[in-house]
């Protein structure tokens, strides 16, 4: 942990500053509250920094926190968006996301390389002489690049070697105002029984509401619960903060059993690799659809222990027939605030026994591969699930959708249910004759909640062949209709013509009906022009360099969809 030391700055953020002596604040004239947190338990990822609110606006100053050099830019339409890497003296990496753009001088360069290439995306890497920094010297301008929903900086800092991404409320380098403790929400149960095949079941969960009292947290159904002779807690928890609405992530989840701990859960940092296992973490067929950490308070199989400061049985609870037993859960978050939940259990007469089913069995060591017939399989590789898996391969008819453009060409077949977590890509393979008019627009999609979403793939050779990090109902799919394509500029009444001589872009919104964009391009006088995408709000842009010279232009916008489909527009404008 570094030595906290208050720095005093002429643009001292109000709801958040730098604190370490090492780093001033990212940001210049910001209030600076902080709208999500380090670590937050997010479905297929933990968050890896914190999100610097920029006041609704874009444009602030975004400034080098230490000494030390721009290492690496890079500009695509989702993730960071505009990302900038700074790299210190001390050999640890600050990231930059969702830039509106680079300083002038960067951005220059990037522009170029943009056009040289001709690509809208870019990632450049650089050593120590190219832009060196002193701390507080300019970098780039705050936006609302990428996966943005709003005007914001993505912030984090990684150490050297493994660049693991840090807590930076929890070492001090970014202070915020929080005396809000966390809320413990609600309580869940589950008792667990082993199969002769080495696969846990599980009994259905039973829900306790949780309560907060002027004496603390309470079950809302009175604090003595009954329980199995063996089991494991599930617990729903968010957080707050002074001046935000935000929900944000716990830091601590400590649970003890008469006193003692068994369980315990730190969000200290994590590497890039270790960061998809969020879902190992939590329990993911709650997280998936929950707005706040659904945190399973035991260890599956195979996950990881990095996360786990204490692990006893890997969190199970055993209960005898009429014991009584006390268990005490303490939820803390980044700044030190606590809540508390203390449970009596007492075993109960009767314990969940499951019995054994026919299935396939897919190891989380070794993966597998398993098929329906000759039309469909799955390859899983090792190391891909947590724990042992049940695999009962099904195949289904699912109903066409109302959607014109949308035909179903083929069964639905599941090899794994949707729920479970999978932390590498498996490659599906499904082979069905399709109308030859079609082959071009066939594409693999999932059928879920009675809805078709996009998985990918292209029809080749009778199959498509394509990877997902998802189980569920996997059915060909025909994507007949083009994207659609909306000026975002108003008309002239008159000549029909837009007038951008005020405008710093030419903005369009693009949609499409299931596969989404995969390729876009602008030209403007027949010549290619890089454009950004902001896909949250399906926005397309070209941003001007050059002033209004009062002449008539001619704009192109191509747009391709995953499965083939193209759409261009064509139009005027004055500038």
């Amino acid at each position: 942990m570094r030595r906290i030391l208050t720095l005093v700055l002429a643009f001292v953020a109000i709801g958040a500053t730098a604190q370490n002596k090492d780093y001033i604040y990212p940001l210049v004239n910001v209030q600076g509250n902080c709208v999500a947190n380090f670590g937050e338990i997010r479905p297929g990822h933990f968050h890896a920094g914190v999100d610097i609110r920029t006041d609704g606006v874009e444009g602030k100053r975004v400034v080098a926190v230490a000494d030390g050099y721009v290492s690496r830019i890079v500009i695509q339409g989702g993730g960071y968006g505009i990302g900038l890497y700074l790299k210190m003296k001390d050999g640890s990496v600050a990231v930059y996301g969702h830039l509106q753009r680079f300083r002038d001088d960067i951005e220059q360069f990037a522009r170029k390389e943009r056009f040289r290439k001709k690509s809208n995306t870019l990632d450049c890497s650089f050593d120590s002489a190219r832009w060196p920094v002193k701390q507080g010297d300019l970098l780039a301008y705050s936006g609302n690049t990428g996966s943005s929903f709003g005007p914001h900086l993505h912030f984090e800092i990684r150490t050297p070697g493994k660049e693991v991404r840090l807590n930076l409320v929890k070492e001090g380098i970014i202070r915020v105002k929080d005396n809000l403790p966390p809320k413990i929400l609600r309580l869940r149960y589950v008792e667990t029984d082993t199969l002769s095949n080495g696969i846990c079941a599980r009994s259905s969960m039973e829900d306790y509401d949780v309560l907060r009292r002027p004496d603390g947290c309470h079950l809302a159904q009175g604090d003595t619960i009954s329980v199995g002779r063996k089991g494991y807690f599930v617990l729903e928890v968010s957080d707050r903060r002074n001046g935000v609405n935000n929900r944000f992530g716990i830091w601590r989840l400590t649970a003890k059993k008469d006193g003692v701990p068994y369980f315990e859960y730190r969000m200290n940092g994590f590497d890039y690799n270790e960061g998809r296992m969020s879902d190992a973490v939590s329990c993911y067929p709650l997280q998936i659809k929950a707005r706040c950490e659904v945190i399973r308070i035991a260890q599956l199989e195979k996950a990881p222990d990095l996360f786990y400061s204490v692990m006893v049985e890997r969190g199970l609870v055993r209960c005898d027939q009429g014991a009584m037993h006390r268990i005490d859960f303490e939820v803390e978050d980044d700044s030190g605030n606590i809540s508390e939940l203390s449970v009596a259990i007492r075993g109960r007469k009767t314990s969940f026994q499951a019995e054994d089913e026919e299935c396939e069995v897919l190891d989380p060591v070794l993966g597998g591969e398993f098929r329906e017939g000759d039309w469909a399989s799955v390859v899983i590789p090792p190391h891909s699930v947590y724990e042992k898996t049940p695999i009962k391969v099904q195949s289904k008819a699912v109903p066409q959708t109302k959607s014109a453009g949308l035909k179903i060409l083929s069964d639905a077949v599941c090899f794994v249910d949707e729920r479970v977590p999978m932390l590498h890509w498996a490659t599906y393979r499904l082979k069905h004759p399709v109308p030859q008019n079609l082959e071009a627009h066939t594409v693999l999609g999932r059928w879920s909640d009675g809805r078709l979403k996009y998985v990918g793939g292209h029809y080749r050779n009778g199959e498509v062949k394509t990877r997902s990090r998802s189980g569920g109902w996997m059915v060909l799919v025909a994507d007949t209709e083009a994207p659609k394509i909306y000026p975002r500029y108003p008309k002239a009444r008159v000549s029909g013509v837009a007038d951008l001589r005020r405008q710093s872009r030419i903005v369009f919104r693009v949609t499409d009906n299931f596969s989404g964009v995969s390729s876009y391009t602008m030209h403007i006088d027949g010549v290619w022009v890089p454009t950004d995408r902001q896909p949250v709000k399906g926005e397309y842009s070209y941003r001007f360099v050059v002033p209004p010279s009062g002449k008539m232009h001619n704009v192109s916008l191509t747009v391709k969809d995953g499965a083939g489909n193209a759409k261009t527009y064509q139009g005027k404008f004055f500038r």
